[in-house]
Parts: C-alpha cells; structure tokens; sequence
C-alpha cells in the first residue's frame, strides 16, 4: 500500500507481487526442501490473506487505479 504515496503504477506493482500466489507457494516449497517448518505457519496466513482479498473483491490491481482491479470495479458505483 505504500507503493500509491508515490504513483498508481507503483502501487499497483507492490500490491500485485505481494498480492501473488506465487511468492508464498515458492516461500512454502523453499521452507519444505530447506527443511525449515517453522516458516509454514507464516506461508499459511500469508496465502490465507491473499484469499480473503479475493473473496472481497480486491483482485490484482491496474495501474490507473485502486478500485479498478482484474475482479472488477471496488466500492459503490454512484449514478
């Protein structure tokens, strides 16, 4: 989220990478082959968040917007 003090795009970026399945899977398989569990719990609700974000609608984002996300448009559509 601090990405967007500077620009839409950048905040976009950050929000998307750390809003990604991927970082917490490749953490979760380097914690398993590394022999590491203790890391898992964190790799859990990392995951864990990412899907209750989705659920809510806060999909990856496009760079021209908070709201504007790849699930469609967040909040109230005034008219």
């Amino acid at each position: 989220m601090l990405g967007y003090l500077f620009n839409p795009k950048i905040g976009a970026a950050c929000y998307n990478v750390v809003h990604s399945y991927f970082a917490p899977l490749a953490l979760g398989a380097a914690a398993l082959t590394t022999h590491h569990p203790a890391i898992l719990p964190f790799v859990c609700i990392w995951t864990a968040h990412i899907a209750l974000d989705r659920a809510l609608g806060y999909g990856q984002k496009y760079p021209d917007a908070f709201r504007h996300t790849h699930l469609g448009l967040l909040g109230k559509i005034s008219g």
